[in-house]
């Protein structure tokens, strides 16, 4: 079991304001999830078959408002919206490992942060290639860069095989097939999940980037 890190957690430098430009693609832009404003058009993106795995298939606008509301009280997990030219086009979930469910799974290191990434569907253009690299850069490079993280943790479904095999070609390690214990408490529900758990360290996804000093 991984030693707790000292309480209260590291809060991540406010997004509002963070942009990333990825070559090709243009400028990402994140800022926090507006419980309140934002609800609509991730009840529209969660509440689809494509989204099944994020498990928020069937729930109402203010059921998924009042998750994130939530979320927005906790020091530990926060939730941002990404914006391309104004346009929402994806929800960036990061955590802190050691404060997560996940931390029972495997040995957590200082400098790890968790993510859990859901981008908006293709629109009537059809598919975009290229978006999906373009935005996991833009969320690497917000995690590892601007909160000066180490290293990126996932946790998929182990059933979700497209979202691992993206994690794979954006550079992450496999680690180990685990079952994350289900959570019960009066304010969150997560049941029992088989995970597929897979690692970025910031030296594979920006190796032009001077290394600090090895956390282990």
């Amino acid at each position: 079991m991984a030693e707790q890190p000292p309480a209260p957690f590291p809060l991540p430098t406010p997004a509002r304001g963070f942009a990333h430009t990825v070559p090709g693609f243009g400028t990402v832009r994140l800022r926090p999830l507006d419980p309140a404003r934002d609800a609509a058009v991730v009840h529209t993106w969660a509440d689809t078959e494509r989204a099944a795995f994020w498990g928020m298939t069937g729930l109402t606008r203010a059921q998924v408002a009042e998750i994130y509301a939530h979320m927005a009280t906790l020091d530990t997990h926060h939730a941002y919206l990404a914006e391309k030219d104004g346009t929402p086009v994806g929800l960036l979930q990061t955590y802190e490992p050691a404060a997560d469910r996940v931390s029972e799974c495997y040995d957590v290191r200082p400098g790890d942060i968790g993510v859990h990434v859901l981008l908006a569907p293709a629109g009537p253009e059809g598919p975009r290639p290229g978006w999906t690299e373009a935005l996991l850069t833009a969320f690497t490079a917000y995690v590892l860069l601007a909160l000066d993280r180490h290293r990126v943790v996932v946790d998929p479904d182990v059933r979700n095989e497209k979202a691992i095999a993206r994690f794979r070609r954006q550079g992450f390690e496999l680690g180990p097939a685990v079952v994350l214990p289900e959570i019960d408490l009066p304010d969150v529900h997560l049941p029992e999940k088989r995970a597929q758990l897979a690692f970025l360290p910031r030296p594979v996804a920006f190796p032009d980037v001077l290394p600090d000093a090895d956390p282990r």
